[in-house]
């Protein structure tokens, strides 16, 4: 099943790496590697106990059961390579798919309702987006250039906000995104708010969408 936001707006919001009903964990990481040359690593997984999803990691209070790294050293693990990928998942298929940032995308994290907001002024704007997305944490990434993750401390100040006094997190090297169709234990699956096409095959730069997206947190606080 595709992991997409019903209704979600405009055209560039409809497009996505073409995905088949039922298509596997592994299945989709193989596609990120081969098809967006996007690195991705397995993280924790579920596992039934006493009738309820918990996260392999054993915290019965883990914040994102089942959507986390697996590994201290996961840094290392990330590959770009298809065939490892298909290997990673062999040995575990329901191992969360994960993406680390600061190598082929960068990512600006805001909360759900105000990336909502934003998409809708960036369609306004005409922006050409990269992929979005929405986790069960409600919160949405924003995929952009590279690098982008540095500026945006300084892009904020020029708009006359402090990053501080806004919910919005740059994620560059050393973090990372779940990716579609990563599950969160019972709360869902993440979801493409703005899926993966040719068309955004090449990123904004996060200049392009830093006065949108800090607008729109400046309007959620």
């Amino acid at each position: 099943m595709e992991e997409t936001i019903a209704g979600a707006p405009n055209t560039q919001i409809a497009g996505q790496i073409p995905q088949q009903r039922g298509e596997s964990l592994l299945e989709t990481a193989v596609r990120y590697a081969e098809e967006r040359h996007w690195d991705v690593f397995p993280g924790t997984w579920l596992e039934a106990v006493a009738g309820m999803q918990r996260c392999s990691c054993s915290d019965a209070s883990c914040p994102a059961p089942g959507a986390h790294p697996a590994r201290p050293d996961w840094a290392t693990q990330a590959t770009g390579s298809a065939t490892v990928a298909r290997r990673m998942w062999q040995k575990q298929p329901t191992a969360s798919i994960l993406l680390p940032t600061g190598r082929t995308f960068d990512a600006l994290s805001v909360p759900e309702s105000a990336g909502f907001l934003a998409l809708a002024r960036m369609e306004r704007m005409e922006l050409t987006l990269g992929p979005v997305t929405l986790a069960p944490d409600r919160r949405m990434h924003f995929f952009v250039l590279p690098g982008g993750c540095a500026k945006v401390p300084e892009l904020v100040r020029k708009l006359g906000w402090s990053l501080s006094s806004l919910d919005l997190v740059a994620l560059g090297e050393g973090s990372y995104v779940a990716a579609p169709p990563t599950r969160f234990g019972s709360r869902g699956a993440v979801q493409w708010a703005c899926r993966p096409t040719p068309a955004n095959r090449w990123l904004p730069d996060a200049e392009e969408l830093i006065s949108p997206l800090a607008y729109a947190c400046g309007r959620d606080r």
